[in-house]
């Protein structure tokens, strides 16, 4: 992505922060930089207020810079407004798949279940049309299966772009140490709300008991010719085997790992994936393999999105525990969260 600059902000180059500055008083201070907090600070900035991101890991080192990512809701509280916020966000999604830049294409792909159910999984209920799949045509162990298109996101490339968009429109990222507490997030700001968009880090920083880490770890390969995406589900819940093409590369997953906060791959889960993979598309089983991720996905039995009132009549307006769906939530919850705080500076 070509750099950006944005006057007394910082330039961006190839996902490296060259300078960090702050901005004194902005009317909103956003916690995260991840992709929530940057869609977040981005429609903070379309409502016409000045904001200001502070994180202790640059968007590369986030959780949402692991993800595959392919739209759907996963691993989040079936809350009704779940299904709107994803809604919104497929919207916006196909809208910047028109922009290489964003690192968003719209391309098909296959979900299948070797348990055999009837019906498409839950995670694709709003996305368009699905096609059912002969069974011999499906990968072997495999009973039943669909066909059908949707957004899939090259992370490191879309938050490079979330940021470039960020300090374009005059929003600014400060890196530093993590804040420990609320409480000294509010005494570092003037600012009359803070949204927080922290992540797994909200269960410290709040805290919050309900949140739970579900350990996910990736290959990411060369791309052998793949076009298409997979999905696989096995017979067990907490086991899944996905492959998601971008470009250049493809990210092979998965693990479902709750409870465990180890970020360190482990070389066994990753020989396990690529096996896995491999089995289902043979070309992977030779791609040479370019890096290795994981992630803690912020999982809660219901988003936490709402208002909280601080001291000195300033609020808080949490936006966090999307589990496995942060970017397909991020601008449907980033509106939201943008229009209480709209409310509240009213």
């Amino acid at each position: 992505m070509p750099a950006s600059r944005a006057p007394g902000s910082a330039n961006v180059r190839r996902g490296r922060y060259v300078r960090i500055v702050t901005t004194t008083s902005p009317d909103v201070l956003v916690i995260g930089a991840g992709v929530s907090g940057l869609s977040t600070a981005l429609s903070l900035l379309e409502a016409g207020l000045s904001v200001t991101i502070i994180a202790a890991d640059p968007p590369h080192r986030t959780t949402s810079a692991v993800a595959g990512a392919l739209w759907g809701p996963h691993l989040v509280g079936a809350q009704e407004r779940v299904g709107r916020w994803a809604a919104l966000t497929l919207d916006r999604l196909r809208e910047l798949a028109a922009d290489p830049a964003t690192g968003i294409r719209e391309i098909r792909g296959l979900v299948a279940s070797m348990a055999g159910q009837a019906e498409p999984p839950e995670f694709t209920r709003g996305v368009g049309a699905l096609t059912p799949c002969d069974r011999a045509a499906l990968p072997a162990g495999y009973a039943t299966g669909w066909e059908y298109s949707a957004p899939v996101v090259a992370m490191p490339v879309y938050l490079d772009y979330l940021l470039g968009e960020l300090l374009r429109a005059g929003g600014q990222l400060h890196l530093g140490r993590r804040i420990a507490t609320l409480g000294e997030a509010a005494d570092r700001t003037s600012a009359q709300v803070i949204v927080n968009c922290s992540g797994i880090g909200a269960r410290e920083l709040v805290p919050d008991p309900e949140l739970t880490p579900i350990r996910g770890q990736v290959v990411v390969t060369a791309n052998p010719g793949i076009t298409e995406f997979f999905v696989g589900e096995h017979d067990q819940p907490d086991q899944l085997t996905y492959f998601f093409p971008h470009a250049a590369t493809v990210v092979l997953g998965g693990t479902q790992q709750p409870g465990s906060a180890s970020t360190e791959p482990d070389p066994i889960t990753a020989d396990r994936i690529v096996r896995h993979c491999a089995a289902v598309e043979p070309r992977l089983g030779n791609a040479p393999i370019l890096s290795h991720r994981v992630g803690l996905r912020p999982v809660r039995p219901l988003v936490r999105l709402e208002v909280q009132a601080i001291a000195d009549g300033r609020h808080l307006v949490h936006n966090y525990g999307h589990g496995g769906a942060g970017v397909t939530l991020s601008w449907g919850c980033a509106r939201a969260a943008a229009d209480e705080v709209v409310r509240l500076l009213s």
